[in-house]
């Protein structure tokens, strides 16, 4: 499957809902653009700028049909994030550097693309993405409240409530919050009432945003709320973006581990919503073909005046709604945005500020979910940990600090699983060939043969306790003569671990314990045949269980 391989095969009966989807999507992308380009604190344009480039370079290299590649809250905040130390927001070097942070985050997932090392994104966790989810949207929403208010917050306006908010600015963006917040709640039901179909009816509560900034710059315009005090957009220069990447200087030092973080990130946060909506359509979606896409897109962003992108779980999901059957769909969004900037742009300069806050607030709270937690919770405290920590990191110590901590404690929580492997006595159920932990299951053992299953591979990390633990065991069993490990669950051995197995063969043996292996996994077996422990094991070798209990115990009664 390669490049546009969608246009080869295109169908004329896929061309109304691409158009209509494309349609849709450019309207959202005009606010969302513009509000998360403030959120990464950038000038509105750059958002605009950033939809238009990187949607076309996606739809040619990436494989969803459904995908909308452009600004995204949480990318965007790590943006502000990694930026912050380096320059004052808004100005010209700051302008550069998020070009350069586009670029260096697109150099990273083009080269995990090419180089095929998708799966590193694995590490990764679901507790530890959801907690960098909530914190992040946290952070985010908190952030805009000064402009929903019309004013800076700090604590010395504690002392002054009637400091704490602008009026205007205050009822506007309040207003406007009260307005989503019911939108998002009720619209879809209230539409559905008024006799639309139910998949129209999601994608019109979708629009709502767009609808209320239209509204919004109408009224703008007609009071003159700038006079009042309320801040707007201003002038957005109209025009399409300038193909070039020459800064005064690069920054590549600094930049280099956001850059990769957020290239990581980009491509989990794609991956998810893209992952989701393919399924519902049975399509297959290639993940080095979706690195390739998505790094092309960013570099496209970079050399647009943009910042860094990925896909948008909002909009791709309003995409999918809307009937978008292949990338057709973002590329009319793209040469729509592109139709919007190069016509005047003055429209633009009245939308009240607090208003495009509201809509940022409303659609980072949308990603507040706490099943993720209350599942983890319940299931693995270790992960309901990391992902309490990754959130709490991401609010006290900022996004980077938060993402490294959780994912350390994720890693740290497997790395313990592993060391401590579960390992089990095992008898025969009466009557049957199965054998079963005798802690859970009424079977029976013979005194002088222990049955231990160990339920992880054996590596320089794990097996020490392993070995202690049959210590333990053959301590507790002071009968046994013939010790079977059973490996139906090992997967590797190492040579840390090939060298204390044979440690304990000649230990048991010289104290008249015969080892035994069973139900050794093919390609571990391939192994042990080369290995000096198939030649000097003082037991043998048994097919299965029940082999090792026929020959052993049986002999033995």
């Amino acid at each position: 499957m390669g490049p546009l391989d969608w246009l080869r095969h295109y169908r004329r009966a896929d061309l109304g809902g691409d158009l209509c989807a494309g349609i849709i999507v450019a309207m959202m992308m005009i606010p969302q653009g513009m509000a998360y380009a403030l959120v990464a604190g950038l000038p509105p344009v750059a958002g605009l700028y950033a939809s238009i480039a990187p949607a076309l370079l996606y739809a040619l290299f990436g494989t969803s049909a459904t995908q909308s590649v452009g600004p995204m809250a949480i990318i965007s905040l790590m943006t502000a994030s990694a930026l912050a130390p380096l320059a004052e927001a808004g100005g010209s070097l700051y302008v550069s550097l998020a070009a350069q942070l586009a670029l260096l985050s697109g150099l990273v997932l083009l080269a995990c693309g090419l180089l095929r090392v998708g799966f590193l994104a694995n590490f990764f966790s679901r507790p530890v993405m959801n907690g960098f989810t909530l914190g992040s949207a946290i952070v985010i929403a908190l952030g805009q409240l000064d402009t929903l208010l019309g004013v800076p917050l700090g604590l010395d306006r504690l002392a002054h409530p009637a400091a704490l908010l602008h009026g205007p600015s205050a009822a506007l963006g309040l207003g406007a919050l009260a307005i989503l917040l019911l939108a998002r709640r009720h619209g879809a039901a209230l539409l559905r009432r008024l006799g639309l179909a139910p998949g129209a009816a999601d994608v019109g509560a979708r629009l709502a945003p767009m609808l209320l900034v239209g509204a919004s710059m109408v009224l703008s315009a007609a009071l003159g709320l700038e006079r009042h005090g309320v801040r707007t957009i201003g002038a957005v220069p109209s025009g399409l973006p300038h193909f070039a990447l020459a800064p005064s200087a690069w920054y590549w030092q600094p930049l280099a581990k956001p850059a990769l973080l957020i290239g990581f990130m980009s491509f989990l946060i794609a991956m998810s919503g893209a992952q989701a909506l393919a399924l519902k359509r049975a399509e297959k979606l290639h993940t080095d073909r979706e690195l390739l896409g998505l790094g092309l897109a960013n570099i496209g962003s970079a050399l647009s005046g943009g910042f860094p992108v990925t896909g948008s779980l909002s909009r791709s999901a309003v995409n999918f709604a809307a009937g978008a059957r292949t990338q057709l769909a973002g590329v009319v969004a793209s040469l729509l945005l592109a139709a919007a900037l190069v016509s005047p742009t003055g429209w633009l300069a009245h939308l009240p500020l607090p208003v495009l806050a509201a809509t940022i607030i409303v659609a980072v709270l949308g990603m507040l979910e706490l099943d993720t937690l209350r599942t983890a919770w319940r299931y693995d405290r270790a992960d309901a940990l990391a992902l309490v920590a990754t959130g709490g990191g991401v609010l006290l110590l900022g996004v980077e600090a938060g993402v490294v901590l959780g994912l350390l404690l994720s890693l740290g929580a497997m790395v313990w699983r592993e060391s401590r492997p579960h390992i089990a006595v095992l008898g025969r159920i009466a009557g049957t060939q199965h054998f079963r932990n005798v802690r859970r299951y009424p079977a029976e053992t013979a005194a002088p043969v222990l049955l231990l299953r160990v339920d992880a591979g054996l590596f320089f990390g794990n097996i020490e306790a392993v070995t202690t633990r049959i210590e333990e065991e053959l301590a507790a069993h002071g009968a046994a003569r013939h010790l079977v490990l059973v490996l139906s669950a090992v997967n590797a051995i190492d040579t840390s671990a090939l060298f204390a197995l044979l440690e304990l063969n000649g230990t048991l043996a010289a104290r008249g314990v015969a080892l035994h292996l069973a139900e050794v996994k093919g390609p571990v077996m391939d192994r042990l045949k080369d290995s000096a422990l198939s030649s000097q094991l003082s037991g043998c070798i048994f097919l299965s269980t029940e082999n090792a209990w026929d020959a052993l115990a049986r002999n033995e009664s």
